[in-house]
């Protein structure tokens, strides 16, 4: 290491980082003269030219193209399979546990699925009801029967 202390006139940018400005309309020998890059008239050879988003030169732009369609699709609504308490009756024994395994086996629905019970019917039975969502009807009936209901 040099005793030497650092002068102001040794400072420098690093080696790449700095570019010549490009200086437009000095003749033809700089490469930009005459029309300066901006090629032969036309409405983007103008000062002050700005074009509009989505401008596609007179063309019928994308946005006006594609069909217009009322509302929006959210992009976090949760989708459940529907399971009615007569179903459930229908096709459970006494004292069944109603888990993924047996939805899967009596009414084909698939492992990532999620399970709402509505409350449409009648239960006669006392079962065990393992579902993702219970409505409120499908819980006071559940509990009426003596039926216990597990929210996983």
């Amino acid at each position: 290491m040099s005793n030497k202390r650092q002068n102001h006139t040794d400072l420098a940018p690093a080696p790449g980082s700095v570019k010549k400005r490009k200086r437009v309309g000095r003749g033809n020998a700089s490469g930009f003269g005459g029309e300066c890059g901006r090629g032969h008239k036309g409405q983007k050879s103008r000062s002050g030219y700005s074009r509009k988003r989505g401008f596609e030169g007179g063309q019928n732009p994308l946005y006006r193209r594609l069909p217009k369609k009322a509302g929006f699709r959210n992009r976090f609504r949760v989708e459940y399979r529907i399971l009615n308490l007569s179903d459930l009756d229908n096709r459970c024994k006494a004292n069944d546990c109603v888990d993924q395994e047996f939805l899967m086996t009596q009414f084909g629905i698939a492992q990532y699925e999620r399970v709402k019970v509505l409350g449409d019917g009648s239960l006669s039975k006392v079962i065990a009801v393992h579902a993702h969502a219970f409505s409120k009807s499908a819980l006071e009936k559940l509990a009426e029967s003596g039926s216990t209901a597990h929210v996983l």
